[in-house]
């Protein structure tokens, strides 16, 4: 889309933050004609606003369901849900609505002279940022110019519209944004896994799941899916590609031809082979990725997929991998006291997650609770009950679990803690501590978000450390 497109072009751009904000610095820089619209109207909201109305953009607080007049376009934040007013309004007027993403796809050949990068996308339900940097990894260990992007934090308008270039750039996309992303076509694509997560923004797990099929609408050369999850296979064959676009499936077993598999503790790839019903090329080791959990393994299997797909020679996807480290409150371990290892895994805010991190470790004195959003804890207790040393129980629902417990693994001991302020995370450490044995793991996998007592996962996660090491202290 050329940038004289957007001289005068009415466009609403709804929410502010850190999508909302860079939307609409670049389509006034593009001589747009932008109006802000946002619900919250408290002292942050006021300090952007103030920030964007010094460069001549309008900006309504407080009203975010009313579509201004003469609006062309809506591009939308990824938290506003589908259901909003000024989404119907737009509809009802026949206005299109872009989310950043979508509005990054339609910007990234607006640069004169620049060639724009293809997108290696990665979606699903857990592990998209851990996949996607990963991906970064192997690419920049094949001497690629790349950058990790998109729903990881990092701004796709800045990738596609910067001063930098880039040979490719690894994309973590979430439903929310796939979901405003109607003209998105990646050169290859992956669907993580698929469970049940942000049922109440989409309405339906049917919903939801179509929104992550998605990314691979159009893709080029490759649609990976999750060999040991039907559902994102389902999703490969339900997908309108590009004709040679192969499903490629990648799995913690030994792989099949046009797969990524494990060997004897290697890393192997049937997919990108001359013969694939034959030979298999060995890629890296088990040992290569950090930490070797089986869904940590499943992730790096994935971004290999992505990175053979774009043509990286397996010695890069070895390398990358060795120089991989992950992000923090990702299963990462904080110490190990009295011969018990204490694993802070404070990312896992669903069941699925959780579900992942307790089968990398048994026996496990389990840390959960939080806000459940909703989610069902049977499944994951009747999984899980036989690695459970015992359990601690914080957070505003934690009666879920308990019951779940109770129902499923009568016999693990469950310490409930009556608290929902920041300062349980240390009685929860020192409970777990009890009850932990010599060889034991006490795993923070809360299961839940943390907002009813923390401002996000990582101060959790950051709360769990300070306790442990305090813990460790006192038996100095």
């Amino acid at each position: 889309m050329s940038t004289e497109q957007w001289r005068g072009k009415r466009v609403t751009v709804a929410g502010l933050g850190v999508s909302g904000i860079p939307a609409a610095k670049v389509l006034h820089g593009l001589g747009a004609l932008v109006t802000v619209v946002n619900d919250g109207d408290d002292e942050r909201s006021r300090s952007q606003a103030a920030e964007l109305r010094a460069l001549g953009v309008t900006v309504r607080l407080g009203d975010g369901a009313t579509l201004p007049e003469g609006a062309e376009l809506v591009v939308t934040t990824p938290g506003w849900q589908p259901d909003k007013p000024l989404f119907t309004a737009a509809a009802e007027a026949g206005v299109e609505i872009w989310g950043d993403v979508e509005l990054a796809w339609r910007l990234r050949d607006s640069r004169p002279g620049r060639t724009p990068a293809p997108w290696l996308a990665v979606t699903g339900t857990n592990g998209k940022t851990t996949t996607v940097r990963m991906l970064a990894a192997i690419l920049e260990a094949a001497g690629l110019r790349t950058a990790a992007v998109g729903n990881i934090g990092v701004s796709l308008l800045d990738a596609v519209l910067g001063n930098e270039e880039y040979d490719v750039l690894a994309v973590e996309l979430s439903s929310y944004q796939l979901h405003w992303s109607p003209s998105l076509r990646a050169h290859s694509a992956a669907v993580l896994n698929l469970a049940p997560d942000h049922l109440d923004w989409h309405g339906s797990m049917a919903a939801y799941a179509a929104d992550k099929g998605r990314v691979y609408e159009g893709n080029t050369v490759a649609c990976v899916y999750n060999a040991a999850d039907p559902a994102t296979e389902d999703l490969v064959r339900e997908a309108d590609v590009e004709e040679g676009c192969r499903a490629i499936g990648f799995t913690l077993g030994t792989p099949g031809p046009s797969q990524l598999g494990v060997v004897d503790g290697i890393l192997v790839d049937r997919a990108f082979v001359e013969n694939r019903r034959e030979h298999a090329q060995e890629l890296a080791e088990v040992a290569d990725v950090d930490p070797p959990a089986p869904h940590n393994i499943a992730n790096a299997l994935a971004a290999a997929a992505l990175a053979r797909a774009y043509g990286v020679p397996a010695s890069a996807v070895r390398d990358g991998l060795r120089a991989f480290r992950p992000d923090p409150h990702r299963i990462e371990k904080v110490a190990d006291l009295d011969e018990v290892a204490y694993i802070d895994d404070s990312k896992a805010t669903n069941t699925h997650a959780a579900e992942a991190s307790l089968a990398a470790y048994d026996p496990i004195v389990w840390i959960a609770g939080g806000l459940a959003k909703g989610a069902s804890f049977d499944e994951l207790v009747q999984k899980s009950a036989k690695r459970l040393r015992g359990a601690v129980l914080i957070g505003a629902d934690r009666a879920l679990i308990r019951e779940a417990l109770a129902r499923h693994a009568p016999q693990v001991p469950v310490v409930d803690l009556d608290r929902t302020d920041t300062g349980a995370m240390p009685a929860a450490v020192a409970e777990a501590a009890r009850l932990a044995r010599p060889g034991d793991t006490v795993l923070l996998a809360p299961a839940c978000a943390s907002m009813d007592m923390f401002v996000n996962y990582n101060k959790r996660g950051e709360a769990f450390a300070e306790a442990v090491h305090a813990l460790a202290d006192e038996r100095a």
